[in-house]
């Protein structure tokens, strides 16, 4: 996969799709992924509805936390996408600066539960170098979000490669405590998080589908437990697939920032809605960021032309 310390903007090299379920709505949906512009960013397209409209994939557009991130543009209910964290996970983890997701649907697949089926994709798609230079979201001061027990602080760090942590604690025993850092330099995203499972308990399902999430859930999709016991017929790809998916939606949230992280994560029993805050507290707090060119130190905040350069002042 492309390295993460590579100085110029990558997109896809050619357009290409796949279909599957959504994991809340249960429904059908088309996904295609296609090549964007220099400074475009991520972007969802709904092509099912009259005008297609474009969701940016920026923090500033989450418009809900439960059990997912869903995505959704101001005042159009309808014009929304939701469990966007795996497949922005594998766009960054692969080093994807620029693409327009093309969605037939309100969801976007849930695939096998794991990011690794749209790290396939892109992989088969190729990537292409652009002209633009490079830049990362250099954190220059603490940040820390808690709530309910849970805990997420962005860091500042030295290194160019991004640091992830993540703590999690379930009662049950299949679970408990786990614990895990991943430094996100080329390749670690696929070798370690790509193939992590989400999760889920038999006992949480009827209540989850009564407000309307899992209808499209099943052991295909999710490592599902009940009690102590994982029913899926082969068990765990990693011994701590738990808190590796944790990590795995942790980075595609964080992906929502609209440029790779320059710091260090440390997240205790951290989801979406955490990830997200964590987010809004930063942007919200001009001294605690800055854009920085990948392999420079000279800050280009002012003027720069990226998504987040809009997102930045957008209303927290």
């Amino acid at each position: 996969m492309a390295s993460s310390v590579q100085p110029f903007q990558r997109t896809l090299r050619a357009p290409i799709g796949c279909t599957g379920v959504g994991l809340h709505s249960g429904r059908k949906v088309s996904l295609t992924l296609r090549p964007a512009a220099e400074n475009a960013g991520i972007a969802f397209r709904r092509i099912d509805l009259p005008d297609q409209p474009v969701i940016p994939a920026r923090w500033d557009h989450v418009i809900d936390t439960r059990r997912n991130t869903t995505l959704g543009l101001p005042g159009r209910p309808e014009a929304s996408v939701g469990t966007v964290e795996h497949l922005l996970a594998a766009l960054a983890g692969s080093g994807v600066d620029n693409a327009i997701v093309d969605l037939d649907g309100p969801e976007v697949p849930i695939m096998d539960g794991s990011a690794a089926p749209f790290v396939f994709l892109i992989e088969c798609a190729g990537l292409t170098t652009q002209t633009a230079a490079r830049h990362m979201l250099e954190i220059l001061r603490p940040v820390t979000v808690e709530e309910g027990g849970a805990s997420l602080t962005l860091l500042p760090d030295p290194g160019v490669v991004p640091t992830y942590e993540m703590e999690i604690e379930f009662a049950s025993s299949a679970i408990r405590r786990q614990h895990r850092v991943v430094r996100l330099a080329a390749g670690a995203f696929k070798r370690d998080l790509a193939r992590a499972r989400t999760f889920g308990f038999v006992e949480e399902i009827e209540a989850l589908r009564d407000a309307g999430l899992a209808r499209g859930g099943s052991l295909d999709n999710a490592v599902v437990l009940r009690g102590a016991t994982v029913l899926n017929a082969g068990g765990l790809r990693y011994t701590d697939e738990f808190v590796r998916h944790k990590l795995l939606d942790l980075v595609g949230d964080l992906a929502l920032a609209g440029l790779p992280l320059r710091g260090r994560v440390v997240a205790r029993r951290a989801g979406h809605r955490l990830n997200n805050l964590a987010l809004r507290a930063l942007f919200a707090d001009p001294r605690a960021w800055r854009v920085v060119p990948l392999l420079a130190a000279t800050s280009v905040r002012d003027g720069v032309s990226t998504p987040l350069a809009a997102a930045a002042a957008a209303p927290v």
